[in-house]
């Protein structure tokens, strides 16, 4: 491959992009319910060794192992549904409370603009009728995705089984694509990658406590309206990087919006927000993820927006741990080292337009 002219090395691996951008669109039902299943049994590996320490058997050691993580998403979905149900039990009061802000949007809609109050109910008549043909298609959508989170559910379990399973026959595997010299690279490679995978999901479930303890709970004693479930809905948002927590906020305000007539609360929720947000962003992520993850900012914005693209929702949280896993290949590849750069975050404090020394790669020789 080396010997190859560079602009043919570039233009296959440009191709080797676009493969596999194209790979991932068609096979996407197959791929990311692997992915995610690779990530959990990953963090399921500390659990299944310290029970195989303990001289359980393997199968029953890999069994107590799942049912661990069912057990910790029953709860999780148990306290987001008993949230989902107070809000529920409110209804009628959020629907006094919405039909108040109609008016009184109504109301200044009439004294600002020229739309008259029978304009207003005309325009709100036509666009209700555009919702209602379209509403056909949306439940279809809706269908297909729930039927597609029940068969990741029951697929999940089972993947993850059979990874930790066969988990010495995958890495005999891996080792066999390798000549026995690069062996103690990709040795190196694999515990790097597992150690990246374990600190950025396990930093991510102690930064949804963080939020939902933190903020719900101040929230709470502020008295701001579903405090706990504003508070679940952030730190889960939170886990899509840069968008999510302004997507969180925005939900939240029309969470108040719909529960309380006063604007305070709303002015309440956004500066709590910021600090939390400060304070997970500054302070807790960079000790709970530590310094494994080292991809800057544009790679990682590119990155989710790609994702999403890609694979939806599922892409845009697997996003970051993906690009740091393809970095650290990256690294201990020659042929790659310059994508390596381009997504790590170590900028060069001069350019290379005035030091040629940044031009090349560590350990290739200077050109006199």
């Amino acid at each position: 491959m080396n010997q190859l002219p560079l602009t043919v090395r570039r233009s296959i691996e440009l191709l080797g992009l676009f493969l596999l951008g194209a790979l991932i669109i068609i096979g996407k039902a197959v791929i990311m319910p692997l992915i995610i299943a690779f990530f959990v049994s990953i963090v399921l590996l500390p659990v299944h060794r310290f029970l195989i320490q303990r001289r359980v058997p393997e199968t029953a050691a890999i069994i107590l192992s799942i049912l661990l993580m069912m057990l910790s998403g029953f709860v999780v979905i148990w306290f987001f549904s008993s949230q989902i149900s107070k809000l529920l039990a409110d209804f009628p009061q959020i629907k006094r409370t919405i039909l108040l802000h109609i008016h009184q949007l109504s109301d200044w809609l009439v004294e600002r603009t020229h739309f008259s109050t029978q304009q207003q109910l005309q325009f709100f008549h036509e666009q209700n009728a555009k919702i209602l043909n379209s509403v056909g298609g949306l439940l279809g959508g809706a269908a297909v995705s729930v039927s597609s989170v029940f068969m990741l559910l029951g697929l999940m379990p089972i993947y993850v089984f059979l990874l930790l399973f066969y988990k010495n026959l995958l890495v005999r595997f891996v080792f066999l694509w390798f000549p026995p010299q690069n062996h103690d690279q990709v040795e190196e490679a694999m515990y790097e990658t597992e150690t990246i995978i374990k600190s950025y999901l396990i930093g991510l479930m102690i930064q949804i406590a963080f939020i939902v303890v933190i903020l719900g709970g101040i929230l709470q004693i502020l008295g701001v309206p579903h405090a706990l479930l504003i508070g679940i809905i952030l730190a889960f948002l939170n886990l899509i990087p840069y968008v999510g927590i302004f997507a969180g906020t925005l939900i939240g305000v029309l969470v108040i919006l719909a529960s309380s007539e006063e604007l305070l609360p709303i002015v309440e929720l956004i500066v709590v927000v910021i600090v939390v947000h400060f304070v997970d962003q500054n302070i807790l992520r960079p000790r709970v993820v530590g310094s494994k993850v080292k991809i800057n900012a544009f790679s990682s914005i590119v990155g989710v927006v790609i994702g999403s693209h890609l694979a939806g929702i599922a892409g845009m949280f697997l996003s970051l741990p993906i690009i740091a896993i393809l970095k650290l290949i990256f690294e201990r590849t020659e042929m790659f080292y310059q994508w390596s750069v381009l997504l790590g975050d170590e900028r060069p404090d001069d350019s290379p337009m005035r030091k040629p020394e940044l031009r090349i790669k560590p350990g290739d020789d200077p050109v006199d």
